[in-house]
């Protein structure tokens, strides 16, 4: 992982145009052809405010752009639509210079007032946004948020290519916010005119525009040719088929019929894979900043009791689900991954403890155990992992029901607080930036747990939100003192035990033969699961 700048070279590097973090273009590409991606499931939104799962992360990354970016296949900040930006000397005031000329899917020039009306779009309740929470530290988010106000009084139009934004504290993450999805810049115009359809008729400024949407059947994208990075996109469309058993993508792409399985390589035929030389040859592997998840909802009983989250931590035998997934991971003891910055070394977490569990049940007075249900992805393994958390909490007398259900319904369902328990395996949550922060307020901080959020448990503790935002309120964001204190709050969840972190995995996928591009771009860590600018075809 890319060490962080110190904060005497971040602050000098905010004033410059960051034009030496640009991408070199690969001198082997071929301009032109047509992939073939596929998935089980359908699209959900193409709505880049409201879209955040593994399968549309990558698509409206494709379709939209923010202020900043990254440098493709990595976590390194680049310029997006800002061209450049400074900083004052306390973090606070960020003022982004656009680029000229750059226009919408629909012809029209992007100009500040886009920027603003984006930033305010995603912040505004009714958008029921799952990321509204990244944007806390702009000025006039608490007013806008609670619905004392329309916009952010934060963010300001300078002149047409300027836009100023006032933070009110310094925010460590900021310049990664503005590089998340949810900050893409989208025109008022269309999305008034479409209203609750425009995820399903988006416009933004992206290096592909949609071109077609079969319900069910595919999504179309074809190459903008009037995006503003010169060379990009090298290929002329990306076909998502949808409705795809990943075993029958496995299939069609050993005979040439498919690029890339969406949903990546079928558990059940993971070892034959690795097995088979020439299928091995195909198989990409990739480091990721992830953990694997059960969610144990606090607001619906018996959950509301601590006792009875302990228990379910202490029943999981962890290890016995890693070899569901062939051994791609290693067992978690606390929300961060042991790759992330602020993770707690040593920290042991619940240890599997049948007895342990059965006397904790006892203490909260239900020694004659329960029933709950547990909502899991339909896609393979997250059944089979489901059933083995069944199994488990058998154990110790608990009657577990799985509802197996499409990935958007098990969204929804956790969203709307419907559920008891989640098993977040296909969902599970894979760091959108390299930073503490990331793993705690949209799944773990009371701003994600609104209606619509990604804080499925329905935590909220007003105390460790505070010391959240006290850890994020530096301009350095590898202080140590920073560190340490996202380590102390995640210890502190663990105390109140809202989630069962199960396991961190490794990422594999697939790629046919004619693909070209560096591996890194199939498992980029920014636009998952593979970045679609910059791959291309060979043949």
């Amino acid at each position: 992982m890319k060490k962080l700048l110190s904060s005497t070279a971040l602050i000098a590097a905010m004033a410059l145009p960051l034009a030496a973090q640009q991408y070199t273009p690969d001198p082997d590409a071929t301009p032109g052809g047509i992939i073939t991606i596929t998935y089980k499931d359908d699209v959900a939104t193409l709505d880049p405010a409201i879209g955040y799962d593994w399968q549309n992360w990558s698509m409206i990354k494709s379709l939209f752009d923010g202020l900043m970016d990254y440098v493709p296949g990595t976590t390194d900040l680049r310029p997006g639509l800002a061209e450049s930006y400074t900083v004052s000397e306390d973090g606070t005031v960020f003022t982004f210079t656009l680029r000229k000329g750059v226009v919408f899917h629909n012809g029209r020039e992007m100009t500040a007032e886009d920027v603003k009306y984006s930033l305010d779009r995603v912040t505004l309740p009714a958008t029921q946004s799952p990321g509204a929470g990244f944007f806390a530290s702009i000025v006039g988010f608490d007013k806008i948020s609670n619905g004392e106000a329309e916009t952010l009084s934060g963010v300001e139009v300078i002149d047409p290519l300027t836009v100023q934004i006032t933070l009110s504290r310094p925010d460590a993450t900021f310049l990664h916010v503005m590089g998340l999805n949810f900050a893409s810049i989208v025109p008022r115009e269309v999305v008034e005119e479409m209203g609750d359809d425009f995820g399903k008729n988006p416009i933004g400024t992206g290096a592909f525009k949609l071109s077609e949407w079969t319900i069910g059947q595919r999504v179309v994208f074809e190459k903008n040719a009037d995006y503003w990075r010169a060379g990009v996109p090298y290929l002329d469309g990306v076909t998502f088929e949808v409705g795809q058993e990943p075993i029958v993508a496995l299939l069609r792409l050993q005979q040439g019929e498919v690029d890339v399985p969406g949903d990546g390589i079928p558990p059940a035929k993971f070892v034959e894979v690795m097995n088979d030389p020439a299928q091995a040859a195909q198989v990409i592997e990739g480091g990721q900043l992830h953990t694997g998840y059960i969610t144990l909802n606090v607001g619906v009983a018996p959950f509301d009791q601590l006792a009875v989250r302990e228990a379910v931590n202490m029943a999981i035998n962890k290890e016995r689900i890693t070899q569901i997934i062939n051994g791609r991971a290693v067992p978690a003891t606390q929300p961060l991954p042991p790759t992330m910055p602020g993770y707690t070394e040593g920290f042991a977490g619940f240890a599997y403890d049948v007895d342990g569990a059965i006397a904790k049940l006892a203490e909260a007075g239900l020694a004659d155990g329960f029933t709950t249900e547990l909502y899991v992805m339909n896609t393979d393994p997250n059944p089979r992992i489901a059933q083995a958390i069944q199994q488990d909490l058998a154990a110790i007398g608990v009657t577990l029901e799985i509802r197996s259900l499409a990935q958007a319904n098990v969204i929804e369902a956790g969203g709307a607080g419907q559920a008891p328990m989640i098993w977040s395996g296909g969902m599970a949550w894979i760091a959108d930036f390299p930073d503490p922060s990331n793993f705690y307020g949209p799944i773990l901080g009371c701003a994600g747990a609104g209606e619509g959020g990604w804080n499925w448990s329905k935590f909220c503790n007003e105390g460790i939100d505070a010391m959240a935002v006290e850890a994020d309120s530096f301009i350095d964001p590898a202080a140590p003192e920073r560190l340490e204190l996202w380590s102390q709050v995640y210890q502190d969840v663990m105390a109140q035990a809202p989630w069962v972190p199960v396991f961190n995995e490794q990422r594999y996928t697939m790629k046919s033969a004619r693909m070209g591009g560096d591996d890194a771009l199939y498992v980029d860590p920014v636009s998952i699961p593979v970045n679609y600018d910059y791959v291309y075809v060979t043949e």
